[in-house]
């Protein structure tokens, strides 16, 4: 009588693979770059050699104006539509007004108008620290 051995059954090692997904996942979180505001239009912002920092507590609205483009908190709008868009904010709120450097002056002077009309007077204007 022969004798049958039995043959094991062939199993891939999963390890160096579940290792290898783990460490890309690591690195693509590591590397990603994560945003500290929501903005909808890149600018090109004027430079100022002073400047302060925001307090994030306060309630906040950031209204952003490029030439041909308007966004309110990261969401393009319309200048027709930008008074809705100031129909929730409280009085006090801080209003950040972030305008390109070659944004014509009668564009700004609108907007400003919109606020002082909806008696949000609490305005900052956003600027880059100017490099030395």
């Amino acid at each position: 009588m022969g004798r049958r051995h039995k043959r094991e059954a062939i199993a891939m090692d999963l390890t160096p693979l579940i290792d290898m997904v783990f460490l890309l996942l690591i690195f693509f979180l590591v590397t990603s770059s994560f945003k500290k505001e929501q903005l909808a239009l890149l600018l090109k912002l004027p430079k100022s050699e002073q400047g302060a920092g925001t307090d994030k507590k306060m309630d906040q609205l950031t209204i952003e104006l490029s030439d041909n483009d308007l966004a309110v908190n990261g969401k393009k709008t319309t200048m027709e539509e930008l008074p809705e868009s100031f129909k929730t904010v409280k009085k006090e709120a801080l209003i950040n007004l972030r305008v390109g450097g070659d944004v014509k002056y009668q564009r700004l002077v609108k907007v400003l108008d919109m606020l002082q009309i909806n008696k949000l007077e609490n305005i900052s204007l956003i600027t880059e620290k100017e490099k030395k």
